[in-house]
């Protein structure tokens, strides 16, 4: 692929704090992005709220803003910093999420910033439960019962069409927390309203088991 010559200035979504032990590939994906990023000529633009990775070491990138990864900061590190281009899948979800956030509020519009890597209409597809089930069906892959879910009382119905045990996958959340096993209404009601509470777009996908 030919080097972007329209690109001058790139700005690039850490993952944040991480527990010790998971989720390391985050934090060297990233570090080796604004590495690589610098080393063709890209001044880069680093946000990431974890002081214990290297990649926030101020050798790693141009400039680094350790600031909460929230909607609010990143609009208002756009708006200062203004980059041609912003790299959101390094930051796994957190990033993922952010760049959504960006994309539908008109952020990346308003200040002219491209998103680079995934478009944002490949994340929507691959992280809407709903979106990807029908992805799959429209290229005949075969998907496991499954039913989209906005409230505890349609997840205790859609479990109950589906049969259980039943898997609970709450949208948009990072490493899929607040999903789980429900081997009965009681197990599912906990889950569940943990699951809507975490998923930003309040999804759950109730699906069923096969371990059952």
């Amino acid at each position: 692929m030919a080097k972007r010559t329209d690109v001058k200035k790139v700005l690039i979504i850490g993952s944040g704090p991480i527990v010790i032990g998971h989720a390391a590939e985050f934090d060297y994906a990233g570090t080796q992005a604004c590495l690589a990023l610098k080393e063709e000529g890209y001044e880069v633009i680093l946000c990431n709220s974890n002081p214990a990775t290297i990649m926030t070491d101020t050798a790693i990138a141009d400039k680094v803003y350790m600031e909460p990864l929230t909607l609010e900061y990143i609009a208002k590190i756009l708006r200062y910093e203004r980059p041609d281009a912003i790299v959101p899948g390094i930051g796994g979800q957190t990033g993922l999420n952010l760049a959504m956030q960006l994309e539908k509020k008109g952020i990346l519009k308003e200040c002219g910033v491209e998103l680079l890597g995934t478009s944002s209409s490949s994340i929507e597809r691959a992280e809407d439960r709903e979106l990807f089930k029908e992805m799959c069906m429209k290229i005949g892959e075969p998907v496991i019962p499954s039913e989209i879910t906005y409230n505890i009382e349609e997840a205790k119905a859609a479990a109950l069409r589906i049969g259980y045990p039943v898997v609970l996958r709450p949208a948009f959340t990072l490493g899929g927390t607040g999903g789980g096993f429900a081997n009965d209404e009681n197990e599912l009601t906990e889950i569940a309203a943990n699951g809507f509470a975490l998923s930003p777009v309040h999804q759950v996908l109730v699906e069923k088991s096969v371990k059952g």
